[in-house]
């Protein structure tokens, strides 16, 4: 199958993962970096960023005209297209005369935009002009369904079983405290604080924490990435999740990456995490911020040993059914079949 992905080439990206496990299945794919453009501009001048916000930058059409170009003289059976802030509704027109099948996978809300990353006009715009759409979260679905009557699927978060092994993981040592590895908020740092007033020791991944939260309880550290983020995941005592308000009743990617890095995760009481992991066996949850706390003190002062076998049960689940091996499959078989 000839597919093009359109989103990002970061190293982070999921797209790249995609990518790799449509090629391993036969099929011959392109990948056009269209986010990558549109940041390469955005942050490489504060005149930049006051150009896009004030509306006269024109790099959005640039972006779109790119597409444009791309597809001209090309066939793709399939068009996959990430999130999709940088597509203007009438490039999506073009692109589904381009191929068989225009889907799209959005890892946000397309309603419920938390951030500036998270979505913008364009997104909500494009709904309708997709043939497919796969998301990770059920109400998603459902309004979908029942507003736009386009077919929706459900495609949970994934972890990259090729990022690192078994024998990197098990060789570190464990840190008797708290982590949260993502940037900050006020939400986050609200909970975050509630944790360091009560003396909890916790750890923190992320851009400018420092400015949300000041506790000599609060250690903070640079982003990590690569076979950093997976042992970084791996390696504290407790390894906290915080859900924002496009997901809070659904799961994140760090709901499948921490149980996947063999992490001993608390995480928010959701319906997908009730649905996806067995409570006290592979992952632990919280209901409250007094109950957060509770469980918190608990596991750090709970016996290493003890935990040794969550850590693998939570390992072996995610290999098991989330994996991007799995999910890959799962969304060829939608759009063959549907």
């Amino acid at each position: 199958m000839k597919i093009l992905l359109i989103g990002s080439n970061y190293t982070w990206s999921i797209e790249r993962i995609y990518k790799q496990e449509l090629e391993t299945l036969g099929n011959e794919v392109e990948l056009l970096d269209v986010q990558n453009q549109f940041y390469d501009y955005y942050y490489k001048s504060p005149f930049h960023k006051l150009f896009y916000r004030i509306g006269i930058s024109g790099i959005l059409s640039k972006i779109n005209k790119g597409v444009l170009s791309q597809v001209s003289s090309k066939h793709y059976e399939l068009i996959w297209v990430f999130k999709g802030m940088e597509l203007f509704p009438d490039t999506l027109r073009v692109l589904k005369l381009k191929t068989k099948k225009l889907i799209n996978y959005n890892p946000d809300n397309p309603f419920i935009f938390s951030g500036k990353g998270s979505g913008n006009s364009n997104v909500t715009e494009g709904i309708l002009l997709y043939d497919l759409h796969l998301t990770y979260d059920e109400w998603v679905k459902e309004k979908i369904e029942r507003e736009y009557n386009i077919q929706t699927e459900l495609l949970p978060f994934g972890f990259d079983d090729a990022a690192i092994s078994d024998e990197d993981l098990d060789a570190l040592d464990e840190v008797n405290a708290v982590c949260f590895l993502g940037n900050p908020d006020k939400y986050r740092a609200t909970i975050i604080q509630k944790l360091v007033d009560q003396q909890i020791e916790v750890h923190l991944y992320g851009n400018d924490w420092q400015k949300f939260v000041n506790h000599r309880c609060a250690i903070i550290h640079q982003p990590v990435y690569g076979q950093d983020f997976y042992k970084t995941l791996r390696k504290y005592r407790v390894q906290l999740n915080i859900m924002r308000a496009h997901n809070l009743n659904s799961h994140n990617m760090r709901s499948i990456e921490i149980p996947g890095a063999g992490g001993v995760m608390l995480a928010p009481k959701t319906a997908d995490h009730l649905s996806f992991f067995e409570l006290g066996e592979e992952i632990f949850i919280y209901e409250d911020t007094e109950n957060l706390i509770n469980e918190t003190q608990r596991l750090l002062n709970q016996d290493k040993s003890a935990l040794e076998q969550i850590r693998k049960s939570a390992r072996a689940k995610v290999l098991k059914e989330f994996t991007y091996k799995v999910q890959t499959k799962r969304i060829l078989s939608i759009v063959n079949g549907a």
